[in-house]
């Protein structure tokens, strides 16, 4: 009787007040089965046909390669292993590429296997982060809208420094989150400390990209911090001074290093990283000038078509033009409804909420890097929105569970369907654009996701049925990315400008990287082209400016169609005519790597007279990306003249030192950058490159070897 009377009797045992069904084992660790379903997908879909790319983008492959020699090419990012100039970017993403290539020796699999696992990583940090402050599904939510992402699907089967980037920037948002969840002082500064280490090595990425996304952490933490405001302040303090140490410690053993013993900084015009933090890397990018190591924007073209050649012209509407759209705005009005609905619907709740303090990190993260994106002057690639894929699962995951939350509303109920519907038109507008592939596709998922909103309207209080059209609604809203994911990875990418989608749909840029649609329109600047035409590794690229030549400067009729590369920007017909060594070859067949999508034939004689040379460096050669190619065929230590974008190294007295001291064997004439010269065209160390040209045609004895045009610089008696 005792045992009966103590018994609440609204509270049966729990045998009673479940299903026999929800006690199984694997309905009470569902979550975790779906996260590992998750994190199995994707890594099936990052790890698939991984090796399809080769070397993907030759230019960071060499600098691996070189990595794998020699450590102080590896600690500064060299190009060569014998550390005369480095890569345009700080070398952390090298690091992770050239240990991994030291681990299981230099090749394509190596070289990108820590990219797809940084996808992964990425994918399982995201779903961490919004389950903390959400649900499990909403974290899957979140996890699969990342993965779906076709900039993602591109750069995590890539080689360029993004995947690193957005690894960082994805584990700052997750420790800020972190931060919010304790009251705990030394706790919450703790992992605001980490936030900031995480972004002091995102600077080391890819520089001041990698602090777009610090503005927003901030006002996260300011706004919805446990602590007082005074500690909150001094928090953000300790984590500024965190993310310094992390960011500087390179650059100032860089500054500290003597110039002789360390490699020319490459993209700078004084030797200095910090020239690339203010000007190549940093505000050159966003205003379209040099800022001390951008690069101008020509005389007569303005400011406000740079970027069109890559990007689109500036304007709000970039993102969803025709060269971003594809490769990240397939959920952006989906994700900007989740943050208006679900802001609103967080209204009430007190300044600590965490959903509230969720969208304002990622919708502020989102915010700040698109207007930055639509509106920067300088160089821009299409690929560099895979920085807002994170943004944009967190909005998903977190606004839609807000949302959730509010089922039983008309209010509620109306902004899930308004994220279906917003999802499925969009879809249907990108895939239209590319009507002939998978025609019937966009119209399954536009009335997949209408059915799920009148569903999810006519659902009230049924909780199944509400369940089911959100299931309904995901799968058609994330269908139309996803489809265009799948066929990324399942297609070959290379080049230093790659575009994410299914064949027929984009186009690869080529050595320098011209996507498809060719040059902007707009006039040709002011004077014409100037004498002499296009200076030497002056194929547009990483650090070219974005409207350097306009369409209608060459008449259409005035380069054979299959001399184009990209859409209008000519290139010579005649594969005679190419920089020597550039192939069709496949990677690691002895000869010269495919380069981009350029023509030619594999130069085997060329490699074996590399590959015979023990001078420190087998030869010389205009620019980066020929450079590069010649030492992943021959697996030898080759000096880029002007590095990428026309650096002023070496002087002419500097080469003609290096040939009196006998460290270069031969001279290959041509060669490519990847970049404009500096000054738009024909600046001063482009004519240092012709002078070099100019002194060995007079000094030398040109001989043909394959295609190429070689000087032997070993007979040089002073």
């Amino acid at each position: 009787m005792t045992a009966q009377l103590d018994r609440p009797a609204a509270m049966p045992p729990s045998h009673a007040r479940q299903p026999s069904w929800q006690t199984t084992w694997w309905y009470r660790r569902r979550h975790l089965l779906g996260l590992l379903i998750l994190l199995a997908a994707t890594a099936t879909l990052y790890l698939w046909n991984l090796t399809a790319s080769g070397y993907a983008n030759t230019f960071y492959a060499a600098a691996v390669q070189a990595g794998t020699k020699d450590w102080t090419a590896w600690f500064f990012g060299s190009l060569d292993s014998e550390n005369f100039i480095t890569v345009d970017k700080p070398p952390a993403s090298l690091w992770v590429m050239g240990l991994s290539a030291r681990l299981f020796g230099f090749s394509s699999f190596s070289l990108l296997l820590p990219q797809a696992l940084m996808g992964v990583a990425s994918v399982a940090t995201v779903y961490a982060a919004v389950k903390r402050v959400a649900n499990p599904t909403a974290g899957l939510l979140a996890g699969f809208t990342l993965a779906s992402v076709p900039a993602a699907a591109l750069m995590f089967n890539f080689d360029n420094p993004d995947a690193l980037l957005v690894l960082l920037m994805t584990l700052g948002g997750y420790f800020v989150v972190r931060s919010l969840q304790t009251a705990a002082g030394r706790r919450a500064a703790m992992w605001l400390a980490f936030a900031g280490v995480a972004l002091g090595f995102a600077f080391l990425t890819k520089m001041l990209q990698g602090l777009l996304v610090l503005p927003a952490f901030g006002l996260t933490y300011l706004v919805a911090g446990q602590a007082q405001l005074r500690a909150r302040l001094l928090h953000l303090v300790g984590a500024s001074a965190a993310l310094v140490v992390a960011a500087g410690w390179w650059v100032v053993t860089v500054q500290l290093w003597p110039e002789s013993a360390r490699p020319y900084i490459g993209g700078s015009t004084d030797n200095t990283v910090m020239d690339l933090v203010l000007g190549y890397n940093g505000l050159g990018r966003i205003f379209g000038n040099s800022g001390g190591g951008g690069m101008e924007t020509p005389a007569g073209m303005s400011a406000g078509a740079a970027g069109s050649s890559f990007g689109g012209s500036t304007g709000l509407d970039r993102l969803f033009g025709s060269e971003m759209g594809i490769q990240i705005s397939w959920l952006i009005p989906a994700a900007l409804v989740a943050l208006v609905f679900g802001l609103i619907a967080r209204g009430r709740a007190p300044r600590t909420d965490l959903l509230r303090a969720s969208l304002i990190l990622w919708g502020g993260w989102f915010l700040v890097t698109a207007l930055i994106f639509s509106y920067m002057s300088g160089t821009i690639h299409p690929y560099y929105t895979v920085a807002l894929a994170p943004a944009l699962a967190g909005m998903i995951g977190t606004g839609g569970y807000a949302l959730w939350l509010r089922r039983e509303s008309i209010w509620g109920r109306a902004g899930m369907a308004s994220m279906m519907i917003a999802a499925g038109i969009w879809s249907w507008v990108l895939l239209h654009r590319n009507a002939d592939w998978l025609p019937a596709l966009k119209w399954i998922l536009l009335v997949g996701t209408i059915v799920a909103a009148v569903m999810i309207l006519a659902a009230g209080r049924y909780r199944k049925l509400t369940a089911a059209a959100l299931i309904l609604g995901a799968v058609a809203g994330l269908g139309g990315g996803a489809s265009y994911a799948i066929a990324t990875t399942t297609n070959a990418h290379s080049g230093s400008v790659p575009t994410a989608g299914p064949t027929g749909a984009v186009s690869d840029g080529g050595p320098g990287g011209m996507p498809s649609g060719g040059m902007p329109s707009g006039g040709m600047p002011s004077g014409g082209m100037p004498s002499g035409g296009m200076p030497t590794g002056a194929m547009p690229g990483d650090a070219a400016p974005n409207d350097a030549v306009p369409n209608d400067a060459v008449p259409n009729d005035a380069v054979p169609n299959d001399a184009v590369l990209g859409g209008d920007v000519a290139m010579p017909a005649d594969a005679a005519d190419l920089p020597a060594g550039f192939a069709t070859g496949d990677v690691g067949t002895g000869g010269m790597p495919s380069m981009g999508g350029m023509g030619g034939e594999t130069n085997e004689e060329l490699t074996a007279l590399l590959e015979s040379t023990t001078t420190r460096w087998s030869a010389a050669v205009n620019g980066s990306m020929s450079a590069a190619g010649y030492e992943l065929s021959s697996d030898t230590a080759v000096m880029a003249i002007g590095g990428w974008s026309g650096d002023p190294a070496p002087s002419l007295d500097e080469f003609i030192e290096y040939v009196s001291n006998h460290e270069v064997t031969y001279y290959v004439s041509g060669g490519m950058g990847g970049g404009m010269a500096r000054g738009g065209m024909g600046g001063d160390s482009e004519s240092t490159s012709s002078q070099i040209q100019e002194w060995v045609e007079a000094n030398f004895t040109a001989t043909t070897v394959g295609s190429a045009t070689v000087y032997d610089l070993s007979t040089y008696a002073g």
